[in-house]
């Protein structure tokens, strides 16, 4: 079997990259074309620099021509490439509508004139906005609130039509926030730890009081390749954590973590339409596929500080 994973030189894809090489998902020896435009949050680094089954090509989503070259003889796809920082969407949203929307489209019209025969394409939990109580379902309506969000409900909604349209055998993950790593800085985990490792007190947006749910990096990638492997085309799958705090909860694990307290928290404003709270139910992938998450968030959100206190060599430079 021979897989494109795009945006495989990013933090969640290049760990479902190194997992394919490495065997972690079963026997058989699976082939590996990692497609990256190499932006500030893909880094080559991520990836082994030699390995006999892993091709790297550096190019976009949106390059239909490259893809017409790239695709023949891919039997799958795993679609994680995208522009994913709320904040930066919110300074401009231009490059996440093409990215996010224009690149799934683009992708997904090159799978199907390529006989792809299945793609997995990854998306996020901000797709269904905020609720107050209760989990959504993957029945819920889509109501993003920040530019990023709303480009990934749009390729969300691409991603349904190539199915409906095409007959192109195509599932979609819906997941909550994630952490692990080789996470880039910019992200909520990364920074705040890259900050308290410098000695820098740690932004933290309004009172804190934003909730989210968090699940390790690799226990996402065991789910994304359950879904390619047994999910159902047209599905759409949550994937849930189970571990749901407040900002300043989580903060308060990670300056413990850190050896630091309180008087590194520095208030700062709130972001723009800040969503209050994700919660997502994930019954339908749990009782369909079988899946469960190994890592306790105690357990992986120490090894994450672990190996960013090692690796300083790697985020001095993200």
């Amino acid at each position: 079997m021979r897989v494109l994973v795009t945006g495989g030189a990013g933090f969640i894809g290049s760990h479902y990259v190194r997992c394919l090489l490495e065997g972690a998902y079963g026997p058989g020896e699976v082939g590996v074309t990692v497609l990256d435009r190499l932006t500030y949050a893909g880094n080559r680094d991520n990836l082994p620099a030699v390995h006999g089954r892993l091709t790297f090509v550096e190019g976009d989503v949106c390059d239909a021509r490259l893809l017409a070259e790239v695709l023949p003889g891919h039997e799958a796809v795993v679609h994680f490439a995208a522009e994913s920082h709320v904040d930066r969407s919110i300074d401009g949203g231009g490059d996440f509508a093409r990215t996010n929307v224009v690149g799934t489209q683009t992708l997904l019209e090159a799978a199907v004139r390529s006989g792809v025969e299945r793609v997995v394409h990854v998306s996020t939990d901000e797709v269904y906005g905020s609720i107050d109580t209760g989990s959504w379902t993957e029945t819920s309506p889509l109501l993003p609130n920040s530019p990023y969000a709303a480009s990934k409900a749009g390729a969300d909604l691409v991603a349904r039509a190539y199915w409906r349209t095409h007959g192109l055998d195509v599932s979609v993950t819906r997941c909550c926030n994630n952490y692990g790593p080789y996470q880039h800085p910019e992200k909520l985990i990364p920074r705040f730890v890259t900050h308290l490792l410098r000695g820098d007190p740690v932004p933290l947006y309004g009172d804190g009081s934003n909730r989210r749910e968090w699940l390790h990096v690799d226990d996402h990638c065991r789910a994304v390749h359950l879904v390619l492997t047994r999910g159902r085309p047209g599905e759409i799958y949550n994937i849930g954590g189970g571990d749901e705090l407040t900002n300043l909860q989580l903060t308060r694990r990670i300056l413990t973590l850190c050896g630091a307290d309180t008087s590194m928290i520095r208030h700062v404003p709130d972001r723009k339409g800040h969503d209050l709270r994700y919660s997502l139910s994930d019954h339908k992938i749990r009782t369909q596929l079988g899946y469960t998450p190994r890592h306790t968030l105690d357990e992986g959100l120490a090894a994450t500080v672990a190996w960013y206190r090692d690796n300083p060599e790697w985020w001095k430079t993200a």
